[in-house]
C-alpha cells in the first residue's frame, strides 16, 4: 500500500465543492473518513463564514478528535483556524490596513469599469472587503454557478484585470481567484504562506503534504503552492476530487 500523507489540502470552491455552493454528500463522506486518518487542511479564497457555510456546518457528526486534525486557512491563507476545545480558535489574521483596502477597491472597481467588466446587474455585491482580503467577484457575490463558469472559461477577462490591478498596486499581491474572482492580499501572502504556516504550526514537513486545487495553473492562485514545490493534483471540480480522493483513501494507509 502506498501510504497517505502526513497531510492533505484542498483549495474549497470548484474543488470540494462547486463554488459558494454546499459539499456533496458523497464529498462529506470522504472528507470524514479522510479526517479519520490523517491531517487535513482547507486553503481558499473565501472568508471564514463561507467556510463554515459550505463545509464546517455539515461537519456535525465528526468527532472533536478528527475536528482537531482540520486547518481552515480562508481568505487565500491571510487567516488560520483551527480546533481546540469544541471551538475554533484563530491562530493569526493578516489584515490590510484601511488605506490599502480603500485603494484595493478603488482600483478594482475603476479597471473593471475601464475594460467594460463592471456588471450592471450582478447577483449581489461584486467587491467584498474581508478584512484581509479585498475580493472582486464579477457577477456579484451569490451568482449561480452556470453564470459564472460561462462568463471567463479560457481566463482573459479576469488575467486582464488581474493585471491591470496590480500595476496600480505593486505594493500588494493581486491575483486571479475563482471562475469569476480577483483577490488582493498584502504583498507575499499567498496559499503558498498559508502551507509554510501549516508546516509551522503541525510540525508536518512540506515533503509530507498533497494539496489538491483546481487553480494550479500560472495565472489561478493555487499555483504558488506548486511553485513552493509542494506536491500537488490538479482536479477540474468537485466529482473530479472526490474519485480522487476516494481512490487515495483505497490505496493508502495512515502513516
Amino acid at each position: 500500500m502506498t501510504a497517505l500523507p502526513r497531510l492533505v489540502a484542498f483549495d474549497l470552491d470548484d474543488t470540494l465543492a462547486p463554488s459558494k455552493s454546499a459539499v456533496d454528500p458523497r464529498m462529506l463522506r470522504a472528507f470524514a473518513a479522510l479526517l479519520d486518518r490523517t491531517t487535513v487542511a482547507v486553503i481558499s479564497g473565501g472568508n471564514f463564514e463561507q467556510f463554515e457555510t459550505q463545509l464546517v456546518s455539515r461537519l456535525d457528526g465528526i468527532d472533536e478528535a478528527s475536528l482537531e486534525r482540520l486547518h481552515l486557512l480562508p481568505t487565500c491563507g491571510t487567516r488560520y483556524e483551527r480546533r481546540e476545545q469544541g471551538a475554533w480558535r484563530t491562530v493569526y489574521r493578516e489584515h490590510l490596513d484601511p488605506e490599502q483596502r480603500s485603494a484595493a477597491l478603488a482600483a478594482l472597481r475603476e479597471e473593471a469599469e475601464r475594460l467594460g467588466l463592471w456588471e450592471t446587474s450582478p447577483w449581489g455585491e461584486i467587491l467584498e472587503d474581508r478584512g484581509s482580503q479585498v475580493t472582486f467577484s464579477a457577477l456579484g457575490q451569490r451568482a449561480p454557478v452556470a453564470p459564472k463558469h460561462a462568463w471567463d472559461p479560457d481566463g482573459r477577462k479576469k488575467n486582464a484585470l488581474r493585471a491591470a490591478v496590480a500595476a496600480r498596486l505593486p505594493e500588494l499581491e493581486v491575483r486571479s481567484g475563482g471562475s469569476t474572482s480577483v483577490d488582493i492580499t498584502r504583498r507575499g501572502i499567498d496559499k503558498a504562506y498559508g502551507m509554510r504556516k501549516l508546516e509551522e504550526h503541525t510540525g508536518i514537513p512540506l515533503d509530507d503534504m498533497l494539496f489538491v486545487g483546481d487553480r494550479l495553473d500560472p495565472d489561478g492562485n493555487d499555483y504558488p503552492v506548486k511553485a513552493l514545490g509542494v506536491a500537488c493534483h490538479a482536479v477540474t471540480g468537485w466529482e473530479d476530487t472526490a474519485e480522487f480522493l476516494e481512490q487515495l483513501l483505497a490505496d493508502g494507509s495512515a502513516r
